[in-house]
């Protein structure tokens, strides 16, 4: 550790804080640890309290429960004890967000959102360089088409029917004034209009010419022309290739606006312990705001370097160049309130708040790129992007206010040149979802939901009062379709229209494409104008949502709706008058408990913080730290309200370290947990359903974090 300014901070941090982050950033190295230790000092005490604060609002709410659990549900008599509580707020006047300089991309342009851990260099770069999508590859090579294509090379046939789908989809968003793009023979630019050759040699333009954005290459024979549909681009590739060469109109590819915006994230999907983990991380956000981050990378028998995408350039039908953004705009998301980091200690020797460390390190990596050239930088309108996840109510979006306030006047930013987004995430959160917009209104550009964490501080909320319903059946709850519906209600009378993010949250199976298409359209006619997908060609395939769906236009006719009252978010998803079978019960914990053994295996194991993990059935799920939550904390209600017994729950967690080793049998640096049943990451499983009633707010963070590090020692 190296002692700087009343801190104690480790070798690799301060390291790369002095010889690369500060370095270009305009910041004086002493202002900056002096500033550091400051806000250390001076909001840590306020972070501590805060979660006190959790601590005693959760005993209040159990004793509550433990009262009135054998009576009727009161919820009249259970919101007034909240607001006496000051669990619940009083709402304050009507008021209007008023934050500036937002980028088109959040304000004004709706679509997908890709969320990638930050630790993961390669994936990162993938999910910048996601903003264009081939739709001929993301049909192809997924279950759209009913199935998956066979191993093996190129098929032509399936080609074709992929060709044949994707044009069908364009007649649908761009269509033409007479005839189809099925079988059309050529495309041209013609005194700025776009002529289509049709199948049967009739010539026809787009029904609308406004979608005409621009073009390359030689008018009568573009190379791209890209059309628009709801402020996403839609380019036309004529470049060659087997698929250009064997198409009528020699169109190789139609390439999507995909992911307009990612989250580079320092928290869920990450498994950062130490000094080392947090200063790899800080690294790649530094690389990804410089424009530096590049990753070799081994693919098809071919090695080459990955580096972030620069803009697309074309010809405007004015004649003018049009430069077109060609990698996503990056947000970067803290690590919530709750964790201490061993990277930097106090003058007293304490580990300090980790979201206050990432609040100053991160700010300071992004004004790398406040400083790059206009065509370069992540944010032409000079902001910096942070989401705040995991906050509990108005209180804590007022601290998340004033860090950033700080923040910015240590490293010489002008006030809300940083903007925050809210995850509402959390029942206190979204029963104050207004005010908690109001201490954030200055620099405030995100809310969304996530189904996952707000059922897990749901169940943890309401533990002592019964057994929850089975987790599947949450869905139809009354709680978690008003949360939905009240998050956006919310976010439209806050001013958020055309000028900030309303999400919804990701699609958990990155496999089941065809299922995501048929189903997360509701996203957009929700009136979402973003909503998080689980990769790059995901992406791609939800864009076309967005294309059906104007998101902003359903915005637009929502906004005078009247906002949905707290009685029905604040009926407890109680199982009335529990009556399942010993194999229904089984079979619920058996799920729960191969989800929680197959994602932190490998999180303790190996520090991978988010993968695809096969579920019960070996169907390949999303999980990070949300759905490990969810799934600890419904076995420790069932275990707490006796509808299972620890003998059961036992027998599953061994039964199913079995088939989790199985899974991962071709995985040769793999430590199975069976037969000894005694290694970190099976004993971290059993820490997070036995010890889930002690959990703060059902957080899973403290138990993996302490078997990772004991693993890594």
């Amino acid at each position: 550790m190296i002692a700087v300014a009343d801190l104690s901070i480790a070798k690799p941090l301060h390291a790369f804080l002095t010889e690369e982050a500060l370095s270009g950033s305009g910041v004086d190295t002493d202002r900056f640890f002096i500033g550091l230790s400051e806000m250390i000092h001076r909001f840590g005490p306020r972070n501590i309290e805060l979660l006190q604060t959790r601590d005693r609002m959760q005993r209040a709410i159990d004793e509550w429960n433990v009262a009135h659990r054998d009576g009727p549900r009161d919820v009249a008599g259970y919101r007034a004890f909240l607001e006496d509580l000051g669990y619940i707020v009083p709402a304050g006047p009507k008021f209007s967000l008023t934050t500036e300089n937002v980028d088109a991309e959040i304000a004004s342009v709706a679509g997908p959102q890709l969320v990638v851990p930050v630790s993961n260099g390669r994936y990162a770069l993938n999910a910048a360089n996601a903003r264009w999508g081939s739709l001929y590859n993301a049909v192809y090579g997924t279950d759209v088409l009913g199935a998956r294509p066979k191993p093996g090379p190129y098929d032509p046939a399936r080609g074709a029917v992929v060709v044949d789908w994707a044009r069908r989809h364009l007649d649908e968003v761009v269509p033409l004034a007479t005839g189809s793009h099925v079988g059309s023979r050529r495309y041209a630019i013609e005194d700025g209009w776009l002529v289509v050759t049709l199948a049967d040699g009739a010539t026809t333009r787009l029904l609308d010419p406004s979608q005409l954005r621009a073009y390359d290459g030689d008018p009568a024979s573009p190379s791209a022309i890209l059309l628009q549909r709801h402020g996403l681009g839609i380019d036309l590739r004529c470049e060659g290739g087997p698929i250009g060469a064997a198409d009528t109109a020699g169109l190789s590819d139609i390439v999507i606006e995909s992911a307009v915006t990612t989250i580079v994230d320092f928290e869920d999907s990450v498994a950062a312990v130490d000094a080392d983990d947090k200063t790899a991380c800080y690294r790649n956000w530094l690389g990804l705001m410089r424009g530096t981050l590049t990753e070799q990378v081994a693919k098809e028998g071919r090695v080459f370097t990955r580096a972030l995408e620069k803009d697309r350039q074309y010809v405007g039908v004015d004649g003018a160049p049009v430069r077109v953004p060609g990698r996503s705009l990056m947000l970067v998301r803290n690590v919530g309130l709750l964790m201490t980091t061993p990277a930097v200690r106090d003058r007293d020797g304490r580990e300090v708040p980790e979201g206050l460390l990432d609040a100053m390190i991160t700010v300071l990596a992004a004004m790398h790129d406040l400083r790059r050239e206009p065509d370069q930088r992540n944010s032409q309108c000079g902001s910096i992007y942070v989401v705040k996840p995991k906050l509990h109510g108005a209180d804590e979006a007022a601290f998340t206010h004033d860090v950033f306030t700080f923040v910015e006047s240590v490293l010489g930013l002008q006030p809300n040149t940083v903007k925050v987004g809210i995850m509402d995430e959390e029942r206190r959160t979204s029963v104050n979802l207004a005010e908690c917009i109001r201490a954030v209104q200055s620099r405030i550009v995100f809310i969304n939901t996530g189904f996952l964490d707000r059922t897990g501080d749901e169940i943890h909320t309401s533990m002592h009062a019964g057994p929850m319903v089975r987790k599947g059946e949450m869905k139809n709850e009354p709680w978690l379709r008003t949360y939905e519906t009240r998050n956006v209600q919310v976010g439209l009378a806050c001013g958020f229209h055309g000028r900030a993010q309303i999400g919804k949250g990701m699609w958990p199976a990155p496999d089941l494409m065809a299922d995501m298409l048929r189903d997360k359209i509701a996203h957009p006619r929700s009136g979402a104008s973003c909503a998080w997908v689980p990769s790059p060609v995901a992406a791609t395939l939800h864009a076309l949502h967005y294309h059906q769906i104007d998101a902003l236009s359903v915005q637009a006719g929502l906004a005078a709706a009247s906002t949905m009252a707290l009685d029905d978010l604040l009926t407890i998803p109680i199982a009335s008058s529990p009556h399942w079978s010993r194999d229904e019960i089984r079979a619920e914990v058996d799920n729960n408990v191969q989800g929680i053994l197959g994602y932190v295996v490998r999180w303790v194991d190996a520090g991978i913080g988010c993968s695809k993990v096969p579920n019960i059935d070996n169907i390949a799920l999303m999980e990070d730290r949300a759905t490990c939550r969810i799934s600890s904390q419904h076995v420790a209600n069932w275990l707490h309200n006796d509808i299972v017994d620890e003998e059961l729950v036992e027998s599953a967690l061994r039964r199913l370290a079995v088939q989790v080793d199985l899974q991962n049998s071709d995985n040769t640096a793999y430590v199975p947990m069976a037969p000894s049943f005694d290694g970190h990451a099976f004993r971290a499983a059993r820490e997070l359903i036995f010890a889930g009633v002690a959990q703060p707010s059902g957080y899973t963070e403290p138990t993996l974090h302490a078997h990772r590090s004991a693993a890594q020692r």
